[in-house]
């Protein structure tokens, strides 16, 4: 059997492959919608960033915007508070995962603090740093390589959010889904 020409694997192998503006794109939209929803949501303009990203991130985020747009706001506002604030396994705080409620943790909330400063940015100490929407926006906006790097430090415990969403078959399965595509 003859082995595929060189140039044509590579140009396969870049089908599947997300550059760093759709991945950043991806993260940007992604955070935007792993927050309390609220009326001010830019949606349209949400619409059209996932139009532009390839169909491995775009489908599932298209599915989750075209349900945040069919669902009444206070349901999806009791839809998220249900699923984010009364389940650990399904929890936005990346540090969780794997230091629960223990010191460890917070020695690794302070690295993405100093993580984020490195790059020339304040969080408010009211917000925690390891929040996914948050950091997602840290890597979209600010520095993607280390945004990149604290995502794949804690991706098993992203994959567990993910795979909890999914077993309670809820809409925010896709925007993780679709989060975890870019690692």
């Amino acid at each position: 059997m003859t082995p595929l020409p060189t140039a044509r694997r590579s140009r396969t192998r870049r089908q599947s492959w997300l550059d760093d503006r759709s991945v950043a794109t991806t993260w940007q939209v992604a955070s935007l919608l792993l927050v309390y929803s609220h009326e001010t949501q830019p949606l349209d303009v949400l619409d059209a960033a996932v139009a532009e990203l390839p169909s491995v991130v775009g489908e599932p985020l298209a599915r989750f915007l075209a349900h945040r747009r069919s669902t009444p706001l206070q349901r999806l506002q009791e839809d998220y508070v249900e699923t984010f604030d009364t389940r650990r396994r399904c929890t936005l705080f990346l540090t969780y995962f794997l230091h629960g409620d223990t010191r460890k943790r917070g020695m690794a909330l302070l690295r993405f603090k100093h993580a984020f400063m490195a790059a020339g940015l304040e969080i408010d100490d009211r917000e925690l740093p390891d929040h996914l929407a948050v950091v997602l926006e840290f890597a979209a906006t600010a520095d993607l390589e280390t945004g990149r790097r604290l995502l794949l430090d804690h991706r098993a415990g992203l994959e567990l959010l993910r795979l909890s969403l999914t077993d309670l078959d809820s809409p925010y399965a896709d925007v993780v889904t679709a989060v975890c595509a870019g690692l």
